[in-house]
């Protein structure tokens, strides 16, 4: 497979971090327009962990690591959710010892170690000419080193929290935020059985569009997010005139991964942290769902509200892509390659105020994207602010 070149050129083409509905898609729609523009495509394998594990030693198996791809290995999975190329949290500039590939580790055996050199060495051994790697913030973070460092980079932006800077809009959200909105609909037919309150635990570390957009169409009474530390109790005397006002006398909350009480921290599953510094998140649900039955009696004379504790987790993350995250992995896709065929590089993909556009691939390092909370939320009444939406985005308060 090395250094074997077309008229035009190889393209490699990644996806890094959580899997998400339109990945696929996206890498379909890379490919079949590089072939029909006389390019070749290889597929890295298991994002940043493909380039970092490829043994340039002659007759090495490099299966694992990378394949060229075509229409008809495209075609077949193009339409369908996760990623065909696997996907993987490495971050090659911090990679610990024991992730060390079994043929670099005679040169490299620090506690973490910095592959990036043998990164570059990987991509001018497969002849890349241009690589695209689909991510959020963290992958896309490494991508901007490699620009840095001379390689032709353009950029996809995913992620179902909808918190990369510089777009409006990421591969997957759309999916998560339908799949939200339906599941937490299903659950109410239990709560309102049940007489009970509904607490869901959805995706969002940093950022809480997926929980504050779904309460804003509707699935939930209220929601707790990461840009504000709420009030315990408050919630709860929120969410027990919900459920008494409702005539099937239930209430529904929906509360971000990484929503903090007042004077508390994220709550974690575990101590390990991922290449980029992450610590899972888990929990938040439980503890909330816990206090809810603890508190209620103060706020329901007396008597104990008992709650329905779910966490959407993988639900959302898992199947087929809705329709936009079928149209827009397209239009990423081939927005993508019409820079490559303008020799334009250093770039990110991206939808802003409603229009597809590229921007510097910098922007992914220059800021935290977060939802406005002056704009966006009612930092009393624990739920959306409902303003007006003339000139607003199509997901409301995803701009920038």
């Amino acid at each position: 497979m090395a250094n074997i070149k077309t008229e035009k050129g190889i393209i490699g083409i990644l996806t890094g971090g959580g899997d998400v509905p339109g990945l696929n898609p996206a890498i379909r729609a890379v490919t079949i327009r590089a072939i029909h523009e006389g390019y070749r495509v290889i597929g890295i394998r298991r994002g940043w962990a493909g380039l970092v594990e490829i043994n340039r030693e002659k007759r090495a198996d490099n299966s694992l690591c990378c394949q060229t791809l075509t229409e008809e290995i495209v075609n077949k999975v193009g339409r369908t959710g996760g990623t065909f190329l696997h996907t993987s949290r490495t971050r090659p500039s911090h990679v610990p010892d024991v992730n060390v590939p079994a043929h670099l580790r005679d040169s490299y055996n620090a506690k973490v170690n910095d592959l990036t050199d043998e990164v570059l060495k990987n991509l001018e051994f497969l002849g890349i000419d241009y690589l695209i790697p689909i991510g959020g913030d963290d992958t896309l973070s490494y991508a901007v080193t490699l620009h840095q460092k001379g390689v032709k980079i353009i950029a996809i932006p995913k992620t179902m929290d909808g918190d990369v800077p510089g777009t409006d809009y990421c591969l997957g959200f759309s999916t998560c935020v339908t799949r939200t909105i339906s599941l937490t609909h299903a659950l109410r037919t239990t709560a309102g059985s049940h007489e009970r309150f509904l607490v869901i635990e959805v995706f969002g570390r940093y950022a809480g569009f997926t929980a504050l957009l779904p309460t804003m169409a509707g699935a939930a009474n209220r929601c707790v997010i990461p840009e504000h530390r709420f009030n315990m109790e408050r919630l709860c005397e929120l969410l027990t005139e919900d459920r008494a006002e409702n005539p099937s006398l239930y209430s529904v909350v929906l509360v971000s991964e990484g929503a903090m009480v007042e004077g508390g921290e994220m709550v974690f599953a575990s101590e390990e942290k991922d290449m980029y510094g992450h610590k899972k998140l888990g929990g938040i649900g439980d503890y909330v769902s816990e206090r809810l039955k603890e508190l209620s009696p103060r706020y329901n004379n007396g008597r104990r509200i008992n709650v329905i504790n779910q966490k959407l987790s993988y639900l959302v993350r898992c199947g087929d892509p809705d329709a936009v995250d079928s149209i827009v992995p397209m239009a990423y896709g081939n927005l993508a390659l019409d820079l490559i065929l303008e020799k334009k590089t250093g770039r990110m993909v991206c939808l802003r105020n409603g229009e597809y556009d590229d921007v510097p691939i910098e922007v992914v390092i220059s800021k935290k994207k977060a939802v406005d909370v002056d704009k966006y939320y009612d930092r009393d009444r624990l739920r959306p602010q409902y303003k007006s939406f003339h000139h607003k985005p199509l997901f409301i308060m995803t701009s920038d």
